[in-house]
């Protein structure tokens, strides 16, 4: 399973809250990321997935599939 199957949903910040865009991903209660632009927040998020991944893995928990099935071209 890579780091891309699953759902990412950006969203912008409002100025009080920084501005720029939040990256949440659904499926990993918890996971999320932030960027000043849409791109960056992915990039960030992508990275919070592993590290979200890997923490799971450490205390024995169960890493949720993706919800969402990909479809190839």
């Amino acid at each position: 399973m890579t780091q891309l199957e699953y759902e990412v949903v950006i969203s912008p910040l409002s100025p009080e809250d920084g501005g720029g865009f939040a990256a949440v991903v659904p499926d990993l209660p918890g996971c999320m990321s932030d960027g000043e632009t849409p791109e960056e927040a992915v990039s960030n998020v992508l990275d919070a997935i592993g590290a979200w991944i890997e923490a799971a893995q450490d205390l024995g928990r169960a890493v949720p599939p993706p919800s969402r099935r990909l479809v190839s071209a």
